[in-house]
């Protein structure tokens, strides 16, 4: 008898739980780009306030002062994924350092650093396996793009790449898990703006990708008000809205599950 009551206890939580998956229709994933000290210290401590985690594509900028506090938010459930060791980007204005612009690497070059940074990140949460961003958003190096080789690679499964505020997926069939739309917010200091986008998301049902950068200080910031009032709003619809790391989202709309 005590068999047959566990049994229909289990079976129940079986149903419950897949109830709960089926009425999170929206998926909002929040990722962090360039391992900037305002992410440690303003947005890592934010989130831990909401009981919320994020994605932080991190560089090579990565320094022995840093390390163990990128280790513990690790531990803290946030994803820390590839963003390239010195962030190759194309340079158009004579500014930058020569040495990363993109023009000047081949797909050879690109690929190996990408897998040298997982090396690194490896060394500080101990997977084995890691996401990726797209430096820039850009998908070209040397004239040449380099997203199918990264495919054949096996380096990465999943990339994120750019978008606008009106960009999110709600037809996982059609979608390149080595091209994954987002969202940047840039220079917002209005958390309703934050919110409308998840709003948006919330209408059609699918997926929504917030790329930061500097929150609360830094470059390409969003205000610590703004980005506070978005986490309070996700905070308090988390049973309408998974609030998930990239990788977490990604291994399930890939696992045809959903």
């Amino acid at each position: 008898m005590k068999k047959l009551i566990l049994l229909l206890l289990l079976v129940n939580l079986s149903v419950f739980a897949q109830q709960r998956t089926i009425v999170k229709k929206t998926i909002i994933v929040l990722t962090y780009d360039d391992a900037l000290m305002s992410q440690l210290n303003v947005a890592i401590p934010q989130l831990d306030s909401a009981h919320l985690n994020g994605t932080f594509f991190l560089t090579g900028n990565v320094t022995q002062q840093t390390l163990s506090r990128w280790r513990e938010a690790f531990k803290h459930g946030n994803e820390l994924a590839n963003h390239t060791l010195y962030h190759p980007c194309l340079i158009k204005d004579g500014k930058g350092n020569p040495a990363n612009n993109s023009a000047n690497y081949t797909v050879y070059t690109m690929l190996r650093e990408i897998a040298m940074m997982n090396n690194l990140l490896g060394a500080i949460d101990n997977e084995k396996t890691h996401t990726y961003a797209y430096p820039c958003t850009e998908p070209m190096v040397g004239g040449v793009n380099y997203v199918d080789s990264l495919r054949k690679s096996g380096i990465v499964k999943y990339a994120r790449m750019g978008g606008d505020k009106n960009t999110f997926v709600t037809d996982y069939s059609k979608l390149d898990p080595l091209l994954v739309p987002s969202y940047p917010s840039i220079n917002k200091d209005n958390g309703d703006d934050l919110i409308a986008y998840v709003k948006k998301v919330q209408k059609e049902g699918g997926l929504g990708i917030f790329m930061f950068h500097g929150v609360g200080g830094d470059y390409l910031t969003t205000s610590a008000k703004a980005h506070r009032e978005l986490l309070s709003y996700l905070n308090k619809h988390r049973d309408e809205i998974w609030v998930a790391t990239f990788k977490q989202a990604m291994d399930y709309i890939t696992s045809g599950k959903q």
